[in-house]
């Protein structure tokens, strides 16, 4: 027998946000299989298995031909709002002088269907405010945005693996290659969204 075994496609994840989910199926190929002759056979048996195989590759041609005999994963959908829980992380409620926030994202397929959904830094935002004033956000002076689309299965719960440092400064697309001014000490929220989904409640946090 001779099996050729087909290839799996594995997606290049980007490293800070390996961890979400798994990456979204890309397909496989069939495996074949061909039979050889039994040298050892005599002619009566070896016309009997022409026949057999005969009738074999005609009943494999109808099944082949038969929408009905073939079997395809079923498509897995894009993940909405009604499937999809964001939650804006820090690592800390308190910051002390010096001390930079690690911001991080929550993310639960609360369904019970697996989703695909993009969680590239194409599609990522954070913004920090204090009141109604926006001291600074993620897209400000981002650099090179990319997509990742990965699968979220029923009930699943990721958040990112390297969190986002602010350095305690307000952004703006103005300032992203000059000096900025800092955050004076007072209590901030962090509001994020992913995938076009917005998280439903801010996360509030201190500087000292």
């Amino acid at each position: 027998m001779l099996i050729v075994i087909a290839g799996v496609v594995a997606l290049v994840l980007w490293q800070p946000w390996q961890g979400w989910g798994v990456p979204a199926p890309t397909g496989s190929k069939s495996v074949s299989v061909t039979a050889q002759p039994d040298p050892t056979a005599t002619s009566t048996d070896a016309a009997e298995a022409d026949a057999s195989a005969s009738d074999a590759a005609s009943d494999d041609s109808s099944e082949a031909s038969d929408p009905s005999a073939s079997s395809t994963e079923p498509a897995i959908a894009a993940c909405t709002t009604s499937d999809i829980s964001v939650q804006a992380v820090t690592d800390k409620d308190s910051y002390g002088a010096g001390e930079l926030p690690q911001l991080s994202i929550m993310l639960s397929n609360n369904s019970d269907q697996p989703c695909l959904i993009n969680v590239g830094t194409a599609k990522q935002s954070f913004v920090i405010t204090s009141g109604s004033d926006t001291w600074w956000r993620s897209t400000d002076c981002q650099s090179d945005p990319s997509d990742q689309v990965v699968q979220l299965d029923a009930g699943q719960t990721v958040s990112s693996v390297t969190p986002l440092a602010w350095d305690r400064t307000r952004s703006s697309v103005d300032t992203c290659d000059s000096s900025r001014s800092q955050a004076p000490a007072g209590y901030f929220h962090l509001q994020v969204s992913i995938g076009g989904i917005q998280g439903a409640d801010t996360k509030m946090f201190q500087l000292r």
